[in-house]
C-alpha cells in the first residue's frame, strides 16, 4: 500500500500542483485548513502531514501543536510550508517539533526527497527495534508522549511475560484504550500489530536474560511465556537470525573478553 499523505492548504492550486507531484508515490488527502485536517486525522490512517502556515479557521503552527500534543497524532511527522522567511517564524515551527520547514516557493524535487528521508528513517528506525535483542521499545518514540506511551506498554507487557495468554484486549484495557485505538497507535509507531509487538518484546527480555546468564535456555523460555524451548527457538531464530544457545555462547565470550 502507498503511504498517505495529507497536504494541508487553503491555496487550491498549491493543493492540486503538491497532489498531482506526490500522487505516483503516494496516496494523497488534502485539506484547506487545520481544523479539517483534524478531521481527516480522526478517521484516516496518515503517514505525514504537509501544511501551510498562513490559513483561515486554524494555522499551520495551531494544527502543528496539536498534532504533536495528539497521543493518537503524535507519531505523525510534519513538514511545514511557509511564504514566512523570518528566522522567528522557522523557530516557532522547530519549537512546536515540526519535523522540516520549507520555505516557498520550493522545488519539488526538495519536498519529496523531505518525504522520502522522513518515512525511510523512521523506517529503519523500527528495522532496528525489531531485529536488535537489547534494543529498547523507546527508540521509536517520536516525541515525548510516545515515549511515555511506549515505556508504560513496554512494562504492561513485561509484568504479563510469563502468561502464554496475554492477548491484545488484555493490554488495552491496560492502557485505557479502545482496541481499535491501541491497534493504530501501535501499527502506526511500530509497523507491527499490537500479538507482534507482544512477541518481540518476549523474544528481546528473553535476550536480556541470556546475557545475564543466571538462566537455563529452558528456564527462560518459560520466563517469558512460550509453551515449549523448540517453539521459543524458532521464534527468537526467525527475529535475531541467531539461536539462543548461539546467542548464549557470544555473551559468555563478550564477558570473558571483558574481563580479559
Amino acid at each position: 500500500m502507498k503511504p498517505v499523505i495529507l497536504i494541508v492548504d487553503d491555496n487550491e492550486q498549491i493543493l492540486e500542483f503538491i497532489s498531482e507531484d506526490l500522487s505516483e508515490k503516494y496516496t494523497v488527502i488534502k485539506a484547506v485548513n487545520g481544523q479539517l485536517a483534524l478531521d481527516v486525522l480522526a478517521k484516516e490512517p496518515v503517514n505525514l502531514v504537509i501544511s501551510d502556515v498562513m490559513m483561515p479557521v486554524m494555522d499551520g503552527f495551531e494544527l502543528c501543536r496539536n498534532i504533536k500534543s495528539n497521543f493518537e497524532f503524535s507519531h505523525i511527522p510534519v513538514i511545514m510550508l511557509t511564504a514566512k522567511n523570518t528566522l522567528q517564524s522557522k523557530i516557532e515551527g522547530l519549537e512546536l517539533n515540526a519535523d522540516a520547514y520549507i520555505e516557498k516557493p520550493f522545488s519539488p524535487e526538495h519536498l519529496q526527497v523531505q518525504i522520502t528521508n522522513l518515512l525511510s528513517n523512521r523506517g529503519i528506525i523500527k528495522e532496528y527495534f525489531a531485529s536488535s535483542p537489547l534494543v529498547h521499545i523507546k527508540t521509536m518514540a517520536y516525541s515525548k508522549s510516545d515515549e511515555h506511551f511506549l515505556a508504560e506498554l513496554n512494562e504492561a507487557i513485561y509484568k504479563n511475560l510469563e502468561n502464554p495468554e496475554l492477548h491484545v484486549d488484555q493490554l488495552a484495557d491496560t492502557m485505557h484504550m479502545s482496541r481499535a485505538t491501541f491497534y493504530r497507535k501501535i501499527k502506526a509507531i511500530s509497523n507491527l500489530s499490537p500479538n507482534e509487538l507482544i512477541n518481540i518484546a518476549r523474544l528481546k527480555k528473553a535476550a536480556e536474560l541470556l546475557a545475564e546468564d543466571d538462566y537455563k535456555i529452558y528456564e527462560v523460555s518459560e520466563k517469558v511465556g512460550f509453551s515449549s524451548q523448540t517453539q521459543f527457538a524458532r521464534n527468537f531464530f526467525k527475529e535475531f537470525a541467531i539461536s539462543p544457545s548461539e546467542y548464549l555462547a557470544l555473551k559468555q565470550h563478550e564477558r570473558k573478553n571483558i574481563k580479559l
